[in-house]
């Protein structure tokens, strides 16, 4: 058989063969000499005195004795077949080894140290008196404990007194005394209950205490830190949540109340006691109606609960809902993981209003409470894409008050404003509901008129000019009279769009007024050359 290596160091892998070749642990011949060699192994635990060494690009193995141990290093000698004869490894006396108690209890006592050195838990053993039989390997680097402190078989608090000198615990240095004292105190107790042990690092281990038969314990540490983390963060949550302006109610699957916080226990008056309980939010709902959708009926209202349930039922969706009171709430209802719900309840009162204010005032003329020229432009043109694709009437009325700059240069501006307040109220009488009234800016107005062809519409703007003209407007000790112009135009296909049809409109205003004022001129399509001449 050749010989390994003929140097005195090298780097070759190889494996030790044990317990009939069931059993083998990776290792690296790290020297070598004609006689014997030193291995490093992950773990000497579990390792025999009489082993067969296989060496990588070696179609042989070889016989080999323990001599010495140290750390993670071996020093064997090399032996041949006659010399392994009496060894448990070989030969007759092997299989007497074998049938031996001792010697298999020795061997699964070395089986499962090795075992445990190998799991991903730390594990430590302490005889009767706390002082560690055994301390894997798991638990050395969470701990950063040298192999050389393990092995002298530490006792727990030296362990403890390890983790506060190099500061591993996340604790204040004053408290560090008592929290070793107690630690011991429980381990002495044998108490099993778990506990989270928080590092400096960040980590979370979770340790248990497992008292053994001969008086001794089993410690085992376990990472925890993801599951402890997202605890505190679900902790955490919670109450940030039980604290927030605005309620929140989550819902399992079947639609139980899981959590309701402050705001919503108040809003829906339920007790903590009763909230513990885990309500259904059908009996929530029914134990309290104070909350509806805005603008309901008497029997809309009756049968609102149902209508809520199952859009609740049906998942993600946002609904506006409204207090006796005039509050407005706006539930955000969101279908969480778990296929459960969570819904917020946002108090958006002032919010509404303010949108409300704002709409009006950026809608209609402040004046005349009309409405202004973008609203009556916007309201023109949704109606001249119903003309497009239905070819349905379309009419526009432009009216002007005649002589208006007189008026204010007589009597005022405050006299005119009251003037142009009581020419709209004159616009509105009598209008249908789908007729839109509009300031386009000083003394003009507009009206659209739906559904009206140009001879219905020569009528309406007749009788208005007449109301206009029956006025008798009296202000600031003053009575006056009025007149309007106004022109009328129906849509046509061949317009281009409601720039066209307001402009066809605006043409017959100007003939109106050019006509003599106090008249109404309905717009008319040009007549082509060709048939002029006819």
């Amino acid at each position: 058989m050749s010989d390994i290596s003929s140097s005195r160091r090298t780097l070759r892998s190889g494996k030790i063969i044990f317990d009939f070749g069931q059993s083998a642990i990776d290792c690296v011949m790290r020297r070598v000499s004609g006689d014997g060699a030193t291995l490093e192994v992950e773990s000497v635990l579990g390792v025999p005195d009489h082993f067969h060494l296989t060496v990588a690009g070696e179609p042989e193995r070889r016989f080999c004795k323990l001599a010495w141990r140290s750390g993670r290093q071996l020093g064997v000698k090399f032996a041949d077949e006659t010399e392994m004869a009496g060894t448990a490894d070989s030969g007759s006396e092997q299989a007497t080894e074998a049938k031996g108690g001792d010697g298999l209890m020795r061997r699964q006592m070395l089986a499962l140290r090795a075992a445990l050195d190998l799991v991903p838990l730390g594990i430590v053993l302490l005889d009767s008196e706390l002082r560690a039989r055994f301390i894997n390997r798991a638990f050395r680097r969470m701990w950063t404990l040298p192999d050389e402190v393990a092995d002298r078989n530490p006792t727990f608090v030296a362990l403890m007194y390890h983790g506060r000198d190099t500061r591993a615990y996340e604790l204040n240095t004053n408290d560090l005394a008592a929290y070793v004292a107690e630690r011991v105190r429980l381990v002495q107790a044998g108490d099993g209950q778990p506990l989270d042990l928080r590092r400096s690092n960040g980590e979370v281990l979770r340790m248990q205490c497992t008292a053994l038969p001969d008086g001794g314990r089993m410690l085992s540490y376990t990472t925890v830190t993801d599951i402890v983390r997202q605890s505190d963060e679900l902790r955490m949550l919670r109450d940030a949540l039980e604290n927030v302006q605005d309620g929140v109610l989550l819902l399992d699957p079947e639609l139980n109340a899981t959590f309701m916080n402050r705001k919503v226990r108040d809003f829906l008056d339920v007790s903590e006691d009763e909230a513990a309980k885990h309500p259904s939010f059908a009996s929530i709902l029914s134990r309290k109606q104070r909350v509806l959708a805005p603008n309901l009926s008497a029997k809309e209202a009756e049968a609102f609960p149902a209508r809520r349930i199952a859009e609740v039922k049906a998942g993600d969706h946002v609904r506006d809902l409204q207090t006796p009171g005039g509050g407005r709430y706006r539930a955000h209802c969101t279908t969480t993981v778990n296929n459960g719900r969570m819904i917020t309840y946002c108090d958006v009162t002032d919010i509404i209003r303010t949108a409300e204010q704002m709409e009006k005032l950026a809608t209609t003329d402040s004046l005349t409470g009309l409405f202004n020229r973008r609203q009556f432009l916007t309201s023109l043109e949704a109606e001249w894409s119903r003309f497009q694709r239905y070819y349905r009437s379309l009419s526009v009325l432009m009216l002007d008050v005649d002589h208006f700059k007189s008026i204010n240069d007589r009597y005022g501006h405050a006299v005119g404003d009251v003037a142009l307040k009581a020419i709209a109220e004159a616009c509105l009488a009598r209008k249908r509901k789908s007729d839109v009234v509009g300031r386009l800016g000083g003394e003009e107005f507009a009206i659209l008129l739906p559904e009206t062809s140009l001879s219905w519409a020569r009528i309406v703007a007749e009788r208005l000019r007449k109301r206009i003209a029956g006025l008798s407007i009296t202000a600031d000790g003053h009575q006056f009279k009025v007149s309007a112009s106004i022109g009328i135009a129906e849509a046509a296909v061949s317009m281009s769009g409601i720039d066209a049809l307001m402009n066809a409109a605006d043409q017959a205003l100007y003939k109106a007024k050019a006509g003599g004022r106090n008249c109404c001129v309905a717009w008319l399509p040009p007549v082509p050359d060709k048939m002029a001449a006819e």
